[in-house]
């Protein structure tokens, strides 16, 4: 087995509260379907087996995954407060070889392989999958006319190649100018400096990078710690233990250190059958070539995805993104299944756009319109009414005369006969009364409230 595949989904989704304070985020249903089925799907279309799953109990207890692959589930207690580096350190003995590891939250129709054979071509320490970022261009429910969060830039440095990772900095973390160490320009004099990328947090890993993470207990992150080191450490030295020290605590010391290197852990290549410089296959990959042979034993790759779909659902505004998008996407994957389920009971079956979405068991009315939207299981929604752009999740219920737009209706919500909804979160069990009128709200219960 060349990979192993780990999949994050215990994380609570801090960025969408509103929703995921009821519905834990690795069950979100998108295009109906819970967004941990689509790193899985991505996982079985590119050959994998098996796939060790990072979740919470209560999440495990309520998945239902149509999957041939075998799932192997690592439950972390929910009074742990756990982030990625601490999740991948946690199954550090399950892991016996370099690792693959993928978020719950990553939809994508990225060919896998691109990524995984930067990782094998070269070498790597690392391959990651970014792409341009996406900005949702859907009104966000709650969110109109609110001022928006200032994002904090990430400056990715490639070469010219587009696929040796040079440099990375987030904005935060840096001053007034961005600096660049000689010894990154000394080998690679040209830099292409990008922002407006996102980081798909799809990783390719060395199995002693684990280890790595197993000593140094300082990292938690894997994105924002873990993935710069690496990247930092491709033109650093290793620590290296100075002789002659006065006194042994300082030698001590200096050991401790040493033994937290990232090069500590790298493995010697005995292989008496070393390529020539000048006779590889490999002189088409200027700049690399001596690093490969000599020294560079740290080496970061990104494939940086040009064309094609890649969300990471992770805010409210991408959540309704990823949902528009969907039919798209399972159309790209081959999954060309009927968009309304034979199951579900339609009066008029002329009245449901052609790109609208109805899953099992759902009954709806006469006279009813459903356009671009996407409706769950088990829902009723009753005669005369109006629904556009909406994502209704499931057994809800929608009684007569009732107009929805741009809304997000969570569980077991019920909107009650004549009521018109513009903009809105409904969350899980919420009833709203007759002929209600709502616009640009966010309505969730006082116990989410609390949990907030």
């Amino acid at each position: 087995m060349e990979f192993q595949a780990v999949v994050m989904a215990a994380g609570g989704g801090s960025r969408m509260t509103d929703l995921t304070s009821s519905i834990p985020k690795p069950l979100l249903p998108v295009g109906n379907r819970p967004l941990l089925w689509y790193p899985l799907n991505l996982l079985e279309r590119a050959g994998f087996e098996e796939v060790i799953v990072i979740t919470r109990k209560e999440i495990q207890k309520m998945l239902n995954l149509d999957t041939k692959m075998k799932l192997d589930f690592v439950c972390i207690s929910d009074n742990m407060d756990m982030g990625t580096a601490d999740s991948l350190r946690h199954i550090h003995q399950k892991i016996k070889t370099d690792v693959l590891v993928l978020s719950c939250d990553l939809i994508t129709d990225v060919d896998l392989y691109k990524v995984v054979d930067l990782f094998r071509t070269h070498d790597a320490t690392l391959s990651m999958l970014m792409k341009k970022t996406h900005e949702p261009t859907e009104v966000v429910p709650g969110q109109k006319g609110k001022k928006k969060p200032v994002e904090q830039r990430d400056f990715i440095g490639v070469d010219d190649t587009g696929k040796r990772l040079l440099f990375m900095a987030n904005e935060a973390d840096l001053d007034e100018e961005l600096v660049i160490k000689r010894s990154i320009l000394q080998k690679h004099p040209r830099m292409h400096i990008r922002t407006g990328l996102m980081d798909a947090h799809l990783y390719c890993l060395k199995k002693y990078v684990v280890d790595f993470l197993v000593e140094n207990r300082t990292i938690t992150s894997l994105r924002s710690e873990l993935i710069p080191h690496l990247v930092r450490k491709q033109f650093s030295s290793p620590t290296s233990l100075q002789q002659g020290l006065d006194n042994k605590e300082e030698d001590q010391k200096k050991k401790e250190q040493a033994s937290l290197d990232i090069y500590s852990f790298i493995k010697e290549d005995n292989s008496l059958l070393k390529p020539a410089p000048d006779n590889s296959c490999w002189n088409d990959h200027r700049g690399d070539m001596n690093e490969t042979l000599y020294e560079g034993k740290v080496r970061c790759y990104v494939h940086i995805m040009k064309e094609g779909l890649c969300y990471r659902v992770n805010t409210l505004g991408l959540y309704i993104e990823a949902n528009r998008q969907v039919s798209k996407l399972l159309l790209n994957l081959g999954l060309e299944e009927p968009l309304v389920h034979g199951s579900a009971q339609i009066t008029d079956r002329g009245m449901i756009g052609s790109d609208s979405i109805i899953g099992s068991s759902t009954q709806v009315g006469e006279k009813t319109s459903i356009k671009h939207s996407i409706i769950g299981s088990m829902c009723t929604i009753k005669d005369k009414v109006k629904i556009t752009n909406c994502i209704i999740m499931n057994s809800v219920t929608i009684e007569e005369g009732c107009c929805l737009q741009g809304s997000v209706i969570c569980h077991n919500a019920v909107i009650e006969k004549g009521a018109d909804i513009k903009d809105c979160l409904i969350g899980s069990d919420q009833r709203l009364e007759t002929k209600a009128k709502h616009v640009n709200e966010v309505i969730v219960g006082t116990e989410q409230l609390m949990e907030i």
